[in-house]
């Protein structure tokens, strides 16, 4: 089962927001390293294997750099993303373009840079051809269609994801490019998000292989990497059980040997793209508990919203809270926690069971590390929050400032509008 403990307490918290007010994002550097390195551990039998950290999860310079400094790379799916990545040192193979329409400017900075290019479609070999060029390696995304199924638990519904090529699509795509001068094949394929068992990785694998096989033997084309993407996911909720990357790891590595292996195609490099499992866990909303209201049911009001994180808005997601310094006290009251938007969706938890909860408290909304600060936006004219690491000494470094009404108004610099 997951447990869910805050990486900080109540004291230091209120030591940091005398600094730095609430509510913000912080990240715990000792739990992202230590993931980073029990998923390079995990896929160690590989020797050509590399994380390719989802950007999108969490986009921010200072967490690339810890996990580039863990062997990581990075899955980059627009202009920004690639210009982030660059900014940290990363370059060529160290970075996956998996773009889906993509803009003609996207494509020639991916090709410019020299990255590992994923084509959504094959119709996107023509665009690449004429907007930048084909370059000698190419990665090109499977959507197998119909259903994802595991043990007859249906997990996704690929046949319904506007993502990726047809069967018979990718074997046109890759005879097209062998045509085309590309020598150097990838593969990729996204079948389920937020997977909570052990066997995704291992039955996805296990699929692509297979095709990988086929797709050799139908066009010989080398097949150098085969990318798992992302879909490991998190245990959001207490009673649900924690993936074990180890476990998921060797059964990747039992797919492999029995159907690579055996085809003679035992030098395919293993890549993945996780962002949640990467970062999720070691990030948290801090927020400070700052109206109480009282009338057909009860409920707390906090300086963060839906603006800062958004995921329960629009998901209904879990996402746990811990009221710091009250750990230990009964969960005795029922609260819908909210934010001040114009919304009524705008509700961090709904009839949640918690310690009684008076103003001025500190609420760590866990698990907010990836999929959090991201999606979040300035509905009402709300401000993005600080993003901060709490470093493995102990000290806390600030990695994004908050923004300010300035940084709101900055795009009507052009007029003469809130010019002073």
């Amino acid at each position: 089962m997951s447990k869910k403990i805050p990486f900080v307490t109540k004291e230091q918290v209120a030591k940091i927001a005398a600094t730095y007010p609430t509510p913000f994002y912080l990240y715990d550097e000792k739990g992202i390293r230590e993931t980073a390195r029990r998923v390079n551990k995990a896929f160690s039998w590989n020797k050509g294997f590399k994380e390719y950290f989802a950007v999108k999860a969490t986009p921010n310079p200072f967490l690339l750099q810890i996990l580039k400094e863990e062997g990581c790379g990075a899955d980059c799916s627009s202009y920004t993303e690639l210009m982030m990545s660059e900014a940290v040192g990363l370059k060529e193979h160290q970075i996956m373009f998996s773009s889906n329409e993509t803009p003609v400017e996207d494509m020639q900075l991916a090709k410019k840079m020299g990255v590992i290019i994923n084509l959504d479609d094959i119709t996107h070999i023509d665009f690449l051809e004429k907007v930048a060029g084909i370059p000698e390696t190419v990665c090109c995304r499977y959507n197998p269609g119909g259903h994802f199924a595991i043990a007859n638990n249906i997990m996704d519904n690929p046949g319904d994801a506007k993502y990726g090529m047809t069967r018979a699509q990718l074997t046109e795509a890759y005879r097209i490019l062998l045509q085309k001068g590309v020598k150097h094949f990838g593969m990729h394929a996204f079948l389920a998000s937020n997977t909570v068992t052990n066997a995704y990785y291992p039955e996805l694998a296990r699929i692509l292989f297979k095709v990988a096989v086929e797709l050799h033997q139908e066009t010989g084309a080398h097949i150098e990497f085969i990318n798992l993407s992302g879909g490991v996911g998190i245990a959001y909720k207490p009673e649900q059980p924690d993936n074990d990357i180890l476990a998921i790891g060797e059964g990747v590595h039992k797919a492999f040997d029995e159907v690579l292996v055996p085809a003679g195609m035992g030098d395919v490099k293993i890549f993945t793209e996780m962002g949640r499992y990467m970062l999720a866990p070691y990030g948290a909303l801090i927020t400070q508990a700052i109206h109480e209201k009282h009338i057909y049911k009860e409920y707390i009001g906090c300086d963060a919203c839906a603006a800062n994180l958004m995921r329960p808005c629009i998901y209904g997601a879990y996402h746990h809270i811990t009221v710091l310094g009250k750990e230990g006290l009964p969960c005795d009251h029922v609260y819908d926690v909210v934010g001040g938007l114009c919304e009524n969706s705008d509700k961090f938890a709904i009839d949640r069971a918690l310690p009684r909860i008076d103003r001025g408290d500190y609420l760590f909304i866990h698990d907010a590390g990836a999929h959090g600060f991201s999606m979040g936006y300035n509905y009402n004219g709300k401000l993005r929050s600080a993003e901060l690491l709490l470093q493995t000494d102990g000290s806390v470094k600030l990695i994004r400032r908050a923004e300010t009404p300035a940084d709101y108004f900055a795009t009507f610099d052009f007029s003469d509008f809130f010019k002073k």
